[in-house]
């Protein structure tokens, strides 16, 4: 798959149409601001982000990107979103942080800043785009020797078609109706297997778990409905 084609526009246009939304800690990205602090931690945990050199890819409307500049880091966030960036950009004149958002695919950007991050974030993107094993390996030709990748998905299985489309979409409305497709989920294993073909070494996989009623997250070995995984480029 080429580096323009990997994006399928119904959920560019999905998103695009709340991207005015995504700010709002109480809106349809309730979620992404429970689980942010969660997976940011996780992040800094592992890599320092201070100092560091980092690319968001599907950055959207910027909270992971914001989050990782407020921790010191150097970032860039990539999308194909163009309200989405709008947002981002915007919200940067309120935070006063320094990010770098441009529109560009991960593909296109890996083909023209190659080897050039010390860590990559691709966080809960995978499951929306036509070819993940294509943006898998984009982010594996961005980061550099020796730097880390790291991953979010959604497993599939029935609890996860459970929680994660029925709970979250049409019981407890905390997402739009139609925002995950099951049938784009991937298993840990299969998630696993891109990156190893992608020449990643896997040094972890983790649950992410989510409490919408205590507006809690933390991360555990509970990977049957959000996952991350944490991937290393060797030398």
């Amino acid at each position: 798959m080429n580096a323009t084609s990997n994006a399928d526009p119904r959920e560019l246009d999905k998103f695009g149409e709340l991207a005015h939304r995504w700010w709002d800690p109480n809106s349809e990205f309730r979620p992404l601001h429970d689980i942010n602090p969660a997976r940011l931690a996780w992040i800094d945990g592992h890599v320092g982000l201070k100092g560091k050199h980092a690319i968001d890819v599907g950055c959207g409307g910027g909270l992971l990107s914001e989050g990782m500049a407020a921790l010191g880091a150097e970032v860039t966030g990539i999308d194909l979103s163009e309200k989405a960036l709008g947002i981002a950009r915007l919200h940067l004149y309120e935070s006063g942080h320094v990010i770098d958002y441009r529109l560009i695919s991960a593909e296109a950007m890996a083909e023209e800043t190659p080897s050039h991050y010390d860590l990559v974030t691709c966080l809960e993107m995978l499951e929306h785009v036509p070819d993940p094993a294509s943006s898998v390996a984009a982010c594996a030709r961005l980061v550099k020797p020796g730097g880390q990748v790291f991953l979010s998905t959604i497993n599939r299985n029935p609890k996860a078609y459970m929680l994660a489309v029925v709970g979250a979409e049409y019981i407890f409305n905390l997402l739009p109706r139609g925002t995950h497709d099951y049938t784009r989920f991937l298993k840990p294993a299969e998630l696993a297997r891109l990156c190893r073909d992608a020449g990643l070494e896997v040094l972890e996989i983790t649950g992410l778990r989510y409490n919408p009623l205590k507006r809690d997250a933390s991360i555990g070995a509970d990977t049957d409905v959000n996952y991350l995984l944490r991937a290393r480029r060797n030398a």
